[in-house]
């Protein structure tokens, strides 16, 4: 028998600007759910999301980039991890 997936409600404050914003989304649960997992699927994977690093993740940070550049591609304009050879 096949297992069903839990589900669970997250409720959030919304000032009136976004309010406002969403006015007229015909299904703001399913536009706020994938907005969600757009955002979780960009989320650096050493801060996770926070835009601060620990002590300890700026120590790792500093010893992988001694072996790793940042670089911009030059097809697309972003920055990206490259590893010195």
């Amino acid at each position: 028998m096949a297992r069903q997936q839990k589900s669970g409600i997250i409720t959030f404050k919304a000032d009136s600007a976004l309010l406002e914003a969403m006015d007229g989304i015909p299904n703001r649960s399913e536009f706020i759910r994938n907005a969600v997992l757009s955002a979780l699927e960009s989320t650096c994977p050493l801060c996770r999301g926070t835009g601060i690093l620990t002590p300890q993740q700026t120590r790792h940070w500093r010893e992988f980039t001694a072996n790793h550049d940042i670089q911009t591609c030059s097809d697309c304009g972003e920055s990206h991890l490259v590893c010195r050879k």
